[in-house]
């Protein structure tokens, strides 16, 4: 594997990754410190939703609070001051952190040699917004839903998780062809 565009052949070679068991390990005991000290789970749908309230709020403070969705994230008109946003936050920085540490940063398109750059990053785009799409219909993106509502045996969440690998594995050989 090569290393990552921008940077040179002086670079230092990338550390291996993690054994995944070890960072799922890792993860569930995040998740249970989480519950322990913030009385809840992860997730990250919120933070979305709250930056989005406040980005209408901006226009129309009257739209935001009238409407039983976005009220919720209101907030006493301070969306932006909860624990899911700087749960996002920490998340970006610590990815972004861990992967120079890592020696594994820098700027690519990964992709296989029967699609474009362009087309890889329409595909992405697409993918993203279906997956947003999804979070909001099953109330909670793949972190909320299959970490913390797994964890409390919640059957909502073990049915979109279970829909998820059916999925991945149903569409799976047909974006195949693109990396052979």
């Amino acid at each position: 594997m090569s290393a990552p565009s921008g940077r040179g052949a002086e670079a230092a070679k990338a550390q291996p990754y993690w054994n995944p068991y070890l960072a799922g390990i890792g993860i569930g005991l995040v998740l249970l410190a989480t519950f322990f000290i913030m009385g809840r789970g992860l997730g990250a749908t919120g933070a979305f939703s709250a930056f989005l309230v406040w980005l209408m709020s901006l226009f129309s403070t009257e739209y935001v609070t009238s409407n039983a969705v976005h009220s919720g994230y209101w907030n006493d008109g301070s969306p932006l001051v909860v624990f899911l946003v700087f749960l996002s936050i920490g998340s970006f920085a610590g990815a972004a952190l861990s992967s120079a540490l890592a020696g594994r940063s820098g700027w690519s398109i990964g992709r296989g040699p029967n699609i474009s750059p362009v087309g890889r990053l329409a595909l992405a785009f697409f993918g993203g917004l279906i997956m947003a799409i999804g979070s909001k219909l099953a109330v909670g993106c793949t972190s909320g839903q299959a970490l913390t509502g797994g964890s409390m045996l919640n059957v909502g969440s073990w049915t979109f998780m279970i829909a998820v690998f059916i999925g991945g594995y149903a569409v799976a050989p047909i974006f195949k062809r693109q990396w052979l």
